[in-house]
């Protein structure tokens, strides 16, 4: 069951201000109306970053889905798991966001090898095969997300800045009026970055003159039973246990506060516009000495 509306709390943190409304994480929010899309590098990373986030979502009517760019080879922690792993976290993936309430059919695969996302970066490749953008632009113009949640691009895995790439860089491209053949959808509406367990870029809080440890700029509180509701659907990643271990140690440390839990969120403009304005006041000034 989907946790109610009233549970979540949403902090914007720039100006300082909480509402109960989900539209200071997802700007003019149209209930009925949206289709939120989680851009994974690996399949536990859009629960452990952005579990709070989609059961949001899904409490405020939105329809889900999850990308997963790697296909999780690596993800074994004993040498007689390798010829498994990759199907077993399969069958993990679907019990894990169905435990969440999001259908087996709204769970995309595109089956990149772990540590290698990076060099598929693009649409045509140097080897003559096709990349990312060549898989996903197609599929973003068919289910036609209104909103975009892609990993921390900062410091946290090659794999995780690759995937933010493709979503910073390919996201903005599903409206553009570009290879036609393709199809066409709307322009994405609003973009998210999620953190698994680093810390973000200081870009954004060195451009808006807040203190560099607070790097985040859109937050979701909730009740402790959220957090429970996640950490059950990460158990659903046995094979997991030992890899995700210390991040699931140093959640129950830092997000849990008087049964209040905490999930942030950097929110970001892909194509932040070119602002002349600034450039001719200062050549104003210029010209009358």
């Amino acid at each position: 069951m989907v946790p109610a509306k009233h549970v979540f709390t949403y902090y914007h943190l720039r100006d300082q201000t909480s509402s109960p409304s989900i539209g200071v994480l997802f700007p003019n929010w149209q209930e009925g109306n949206e289709r939120v899309m989680v851009l994974c590098p690996h399949d536990d990373d859009g629960i452990l970053g952005a579990g709070y986030a989609i059961l949001a979502a899904l409490a405020n009517g939105a329809e889900l889905y999850i990308g997963i760019f790697c296909d999780g080879w690596a993800g074994y922690s004993a040498p007689e798991e390798a010829a498994t792993i990759v199907e077993r976290r399969r069958e993990e993936t679907v019990a894990a966001y169905g435990a969440l309430g999001i259908r087996e059919d709204h769970i995309l695969r595109f089956d990149y090898p772990d540590f290698s996302l990076w060099a598929w970066l693009g649409w045509h490749l140097p080897s003559g095969q096709q990349g990312t953008t060549a898989v996903l632009l197609p599929r973003m113009r068919e289910l036609k997300p209104t909103r975009l949640l892609v990993p921390n691009g900062y410091r946290e895995h090659v794999d995780h800045e690759a995937a933010f790439r493709v979503g910073a860089y390919d996201g903005p491209q599903v409206g553009d009026a570009i290879v036609a053949e393709y199809g066409s959808a709307e322009p994405i509406r609003s973009y998210l970055q999620y953190a698994v367990w680093g810390d973000f870029s200081p870009e954004d809080a060195v451009m808006a003159g807040a203190p560099g440890e607070l790097r985040a700029n859109r937050a979701i509180g909730a009740s402790a039973d959220v957090e429970e509701r996640i950490c059950l659907a990460v158990g659903k990643f046995a094979s997991q246990r030992q890899v995700i271990a210390g991040i699931l140690e140093a959640r129950r440390r830092n997000r849990v506060r008087e049964g209040r839990v905490l999930e942030l969120y950097l929110a970001f403009d892909p194509r932040p516009p070119l602002d002349y304005e600034p450039y001719h006041r200062l050549i104003a000034r210029i010209s009358r000495f």
